[in-house]
């Protein structure tokens, strides 16, 4: 059953008496535990209408690169086959998103489509609202608990929206059942752009072809299941304790198939649930309260991609101390191929460019340093959100945004004034080596 408070129509048209119903697929690029899919299939079988899933893909999608690209491809191929499996045509075009759809839902019954959070993906959506001779029906599927249920307004910290999200967990912490097709729409004839090949699809798209693919992660829904159950079996019962060490390997990985919406949180949330590890709680932590969190941030803060979104306390102090001496201060370039004066950034910004991920502790300390070695706090947060975005495998992501607002202050709170930093949070090498072994850190980085 799909909650009522998911669902939200983006404008007040009536169906159209026309052969199928399109889902709009973006962000939630899956077949599995997709609240958008299985409402769009329900509505076509009410309508006794076929279901066609459309995708539109474009080679320039901001501060995307085959890295991202490649990852998308190879979840989008899982997906194609296992809609053909159900019955379901996917139909694919290179066009920018929401052109595409405006096109191609010309003749077509009603549009459903599923929830983004950052600017492009919402102004998408109310574009094609306003556009389309047909009703578009948005179904929230990338988090637990919809954030407008959590709250009206941007929360302050974690602690403020936690007790919002608990609240309503057992009520949305739900398994979704899939529904059946009842009528094929596979012997339909469309035009679709072919993503057989990823290499030669990248190509055709002109995708920024100068930061690679890794090997580390493979896309896909089979393939978030695979690393899913590993975590359970051989992490989490160790995650609560270690989860701050980048030496040992317990984190879960999660993070670029949920960004890509190839598996949903309430699966993950659903698995770890089940388990009566020691671990489980400061897991779910993560996966829902911190992540949602950072939805609410992009949702209701209008300037989350820029230094105005932090909070007015962060952005007095980082002023008042703007001028402040700095013993060293980076270019980009420097940044970008590590070549500061210490390792442990070093490593940590190394680690992301080889593997497309970096340790989640690891990151705070990176963004807290960049602040630090820059000329100003704008052009510290100019050149985290450039690096993140660039090579992280979850980059341009609401976690991404707020992690990086979060070392310049945002869901914090002012600390003792330093030079620099001023009241906003400090982290220096000597706590990394209290936490851990940092020099150890540095030689597994070397080894990648």
């Amino acid at each position: 059953m799909i909650h009522q408070t998911r669902i939200k129509p983006l404008n007040d048209k009536e169906p159209r008496d026309r052969s199928y119903v399109v889902y709009w697929m973006q962000a939630s690029q899956r077949t599995r535990n997709n609240h958008a899919l299985e409402y769009a299939i329900r509505k076509a079988n009410e309508l006794h209408r076929m279901l066609v899933v459309f995708f539109g893909i474009t080679g320039d999608y901001p501060n995307a690169n085959a890295r991202h690209y490649a990852f998308m491809l190879e979840g989008l191929q899982e997906v194609r086959e296992d809609l053909h499996d159900r019955g379901i045509q996917m139909v694919i075009w290179q066009t920018s998103p929401e052109l595409g759809l405006i096109e191609f839902a010309k003749d077509v019954c009603m549009v459903v489509t599923d929830r983004g959070y950052t600017h492009f993906q919402c102004q998408w959506r109310m574009y094609v609202a306003h556009r389309i001779n047909c009703p578009l029906i948005q179904v929230e599927s990338d988090v637990v608990v919809p954030i407008q249920v959590v709250s009206d307004k941007q929360e302050y910290a974690a602690r403020t929206i936690r007790p919002k999200i608990q609240k309503h967990l057992d009520e949305y912490l739900q398994p979704l059942r899939n529904n059946d097709a009842e009528k094929s729409s596979l012997h339909l004839t469309f035009d679709s752009f072919s993503i057989d090949n990823i290499d030669e699809t990248l190509q055709q798209l002109g995708v920024d072809k100068s930061v690679k693919k890794v090997d580390d992660f493979q896309g896909g829904y089979s393939q978030a299941k695979m690393v899913l159950g590993d975590f359970i079996q051989h992490k989490l019962d160790r995650y609560d304790e270690l989860r701050n060490d980048p030496t040992e390997d317990v984190l879960s990985k999660m993070s670029p198939y949920l960004h890509f919406g190839q598996i949903s949180p309430l699966e993950i949330a659903l698995e770890v649930q089940k388990t009566g590890s020691p671990g489980k709680d400061a897991y779910l932590e993560e996966l829902i309260v911190r992540r949602e969190l950072s939805m609410n941030y992009c949702y209701y803060n209008q300037d989350y991609a820029n230094i105005r979104g932090i909070p007015n306390w962060a952005q007095e102090t980082l002023t008042k101390h703007a001028s402040d001496d700095r013993e060293y201060v980076y270019s980009y370039e420097e940044f970008e191929i590590a070549q500061t004066h210490d390792p442990y950034w070093n490593a940590a910004q190394m680690e992301m460019v080889r593997t497309g991920k970096m340790h989640g502790y690891m990151r705070m300390y990176w963004g807290k340093k960049i602040l630090e070695w820059s000329e100003s706090p704008e052009v510290a947060y100019n050149i985290a959100l450039t690096l993140n975005d660039k090579y992280e495998l979850d980059g341009r992501d609401p976690n991404g945004f707020t992690g990086v607002a979060w070392c310049f202050g945002t869901h914090d709170q002012g600390w003792k004034e330093r030079p620099i930093y001023g009241k906003v949070r400090y982290m220096n090498a000597n706590g990394l080596k209290r936490k851990f072994d940092a020099d150890k850190y540095v030689k597994q980085v070397e080894q990648l």
